[in-house]
C-alpha cells in the first residue's frame, strides 16, 4: 500500500472512531482562538481551557489585550508554562492586529506568521477553525509522532512533515488529520507507551512492535 492510498485509510478508520474530529479548545471568535492557540504551546487543552475561561471574560478584544497592563497579563496566565513569553507575544499580536489589520484576525498564511509568537502551525489552526480555509496542516507533537510512526515521513522537522502531508492528504481533510492523529495520539499511540492492542491502525502500522 502506497502512502497515499495508506493515508486515506487511515483517515477513513479514524474517522470511525472519532466520528466528529475538531479542536479540543474552546473559543468564541478568531482573536479567542489565536489567543488559546498561543497559550497551548507545552500545555494541555484541559488546562488551557480552565484558564481562558476566566481570561476571556475579563478581556473581550484585542483592545483589551492590547491596552492591559503587562504585569496583570502574566499574573492572569502564570499558571501556563512560559507564561512570560506568551504574554508579550499575546500583547504584541493584539497591537499589530490592531494597527495593521483593522482589529481583525487575519486570513492568510503570510499576514498570519507575521504576528509574534505566531508559526505555521498555529496559523493552520486559526485558518481552519475559524475560517474554515485549507492553506495547510498543522503539526503538532502528536502529528510528528504519529506520521513518523505510520511511515508517512521521514523528517523530524514540523514544516517538513506538514509538506510529506500535504502531498499524500485530500485537501478536504488537510484540517481532519490534523485533529484525527491528535486525537489518535492522546488516546491510543501514546508517545512512551502505544496501546497497540485497541489501535485501529494496527495491522498497516510499520511501527506496532515497537
Amino acid at each position: 500500500m502506497d502512502n497515499k492510498k495508506k493515508l486515506v485509510e487511515i483517515i477513513n478508520r479514524l474517522k470511525k472512531e472519532y466520528p466528529e474530529p475538531k479542536i479540543a479548545l474552546n473559543y468564541r471568535n478568531p482573536f479567542e482562538l489565536l489567543v488559546a492557540t498561543m497559550l497551548s504551546a507545552q500545555a494541555t487543552d484541559v488546562h488551557i481551557n480552565k484558564v481562558t475561561e476566566t481570561l476571556f471574560k475579563k478581556y473581550k478584544s484585542a483592545k483589551d489585550y492590547a491596552d492591559v497592563p503587562m504585569d496583570r497579563l502574566k499574573k492572569d496566565i502564570s499558571s501556563i508554562n512560559f507564561y512570560n513569553n506568551k504574554a508579550k507575544n499575546i500583547q504584541a499580536s493584539a497591537r499589530l492586529i490592531i494597527e495593521k489589520f483593522n482589529s481583525k484576525v487575519p486570513k492568510t498564511m503570510e499576514e498570519l506568521i507575521s504576528l509574534p509568537g505566531v508559526a505555521r502551525k498555529t496559523a493552520n489552526i486559526i485558518l481552519s477553525n475559524a475560517y474554515e480555509i485549507n492553506e495547510g496542516i498543522a503539526v503538532d507533537t502528536h502529528v510528528k509522532r504519529l506520521a513518523y510512526r505510520l511511515g508517512l515521513t521521514k523528517h523530524e522537522d514540523p514544516v517538513k512533515i506538514e509538506k510529506d502531508l500535504m502531498a499524500i492528504t485530500p485537501k478536504e481533510d488537510w484540517s481532519n488529520i490534523s485533529h484525527l492523529l491528535i486525537f489518535h495520539g492522546r488516546k491510543i499511540c501514546q508517545a512512551k507507551k502505544p496501546r497497540h492492542m485497541e489501535c485501529a491502525l494496527y495491522d498497516i502500522c510499520p511501527s506496532r512492535n515497537i
